[in-house]
């Protein structure tokens, strides 16, 4: 059996080793990754373990982020310290994983049960650790120039971003506003579409900021805040259904 180790601790690599080969010393441990990055990167040249043992919580963040660049092909038993990281893993069913110290006999348990899986058993297991990759980071602040400082704003107390003759501004809940160094677009893709709408070209707009929707005449949607705006907030009758959604 060909297996990977993902771990950054020496001696927890080395006690799962010596378990490992005293439960079988026919096992070939092809390497030890430490990091998400070289894992990451041994995956994509190696994709021919039989299994993995991960620890989920390493030096550079926790290894379900390896998930966002590599699918998995193989068979995952995750190891860790933490409870709180298996009970938010586990979640899913069909995956193992061991609390550390690693027992011999909750290993051995491990090793049969992936013994006798089926390929629709790895089919199904390896569908289901995909979804174990973490979901977009949305930002929660911004920082915006003003004269001589950066004002850390919380994005709970913006209204909306509106963009006009190419410059521009952030608009407060307070009726306050600030030059933005920033297109709509590179704003849009920062932001948590749960909470922040693209109305049109010039406007992007906060969901609990949003006071009216008028139906005007032609099927558009004229949209009302909770601050004054520099202009009226349409949206097209192509986007009408979506933004009521």
């Amino acid at each position: 059996m060909k297996i990977l180790i993902v771990e950054d601790e020496t001696a927890a690599y080395e006690n799962l080793a010596e378990i490992l080969f005293g439960i079988d010393p026919g096992i070939d441990i092809l390497r030890n990754t430490e990091s998400i990055d070289q894992t990451v990167n041994w995956l994509q040249k190696h994709p021919n373990s039989d299994l993995i043992f991960m620890d989920i919580h390493l030096s550079d963040g926790t290894a379900f982020s390896i998930f966002e660049t590599v699918t998995a092909e193989t068979p995952i038993i995750f190891a860790t310290a933490y409870d709180e990281y298996a009970i938010e893993a586990f979640k899913v069913n069909s995956i193992d994983y061991l609390l550390k110290p690693i027992k011999v006999e909750e290993l051995k348990r491990s090793l049969e049960k992936f013994s006798k899986w089926t390929q629709q058993d790895r089919l199904n297991y390896i569908s289901q650790v995909s979804q174990l990759a973490p979901g977009p980071k949305y930002r929660d602040k911004i920082l915006i120039p003003y004269k001589d400082k950066l004002l850390p704003v919380n994005l709970k107390e913006i209204s909306f971003f509106y963009t006009s003759d190419k410059s521009t501004r952030v608009y407060m809940k307070d009726g306050s506003s600030y030059t933005y160094s920033r297109t709509l677009e590179q704003i849009f893709t920062s932001l948590n579409p749960a909470d922040f709408i693209r109305a049109n070209k010039q406007f992007i707009i906060a969901r609990d900021s949003v006071t009216n929707i008028t139906i005007w005449f032609d099927s558009r949607l004229l949209i009302t805040l909770d601050v004054t705006t520099p202009e009226r907030i349409y949206v097209s009758k192509n986007k009408a259904a979506e933004f009521k959604t």
